[in-house]
């Protein structure tokens, strides 16, 4: 085989690995610890966290008239020593925090 071929084909190669790398990540989920270290990033802002957790199965949730396929998790917080906790849902498309409420 020619040098030139090797180099074609070497190219070729690397030239539909990458397309290939880049369909995949066009179209892949955010995983349940990408959205729970999203989350705990934006409650983070307001304060230190003391406790999270999130489920690693989606959920079908409707917000507003929209049905949302979401991850729903917790994060614990303490405020002037008193532990509180908030539920959130976090959209599996967009990674984007649908809805967020503090719980009893």
């Amino acid at each position: 085989m020619s040098r030139r071929k090797v180099i074609l084909a070497a190219a070729l190669g690397f030239a539909i690995g990458y397309l290939a790398r880049e369909q995949v990540n066009h179209y892949q989920k955010v995983t349940p610890e990408k959205a729970l270290n999203h989350a705990k990033e934006m409650f983070k802002r307001k304060g230190p966290i003391s406790g999270s957790w999130i489920y690693m199965k989606p959920e079908e949730v409707e917000r507003n008239g929209l049905l949302y396929n979401a991850y729903r998790g917790g994060i614990t917080r303490n405020i002037d020593g008193e532990n509180k906790q908030y539920e959130f849902y976090v959209d599996v498309e967009t990674g984007g925090i649908i809805d967020t409420k503090q719980t009893v």
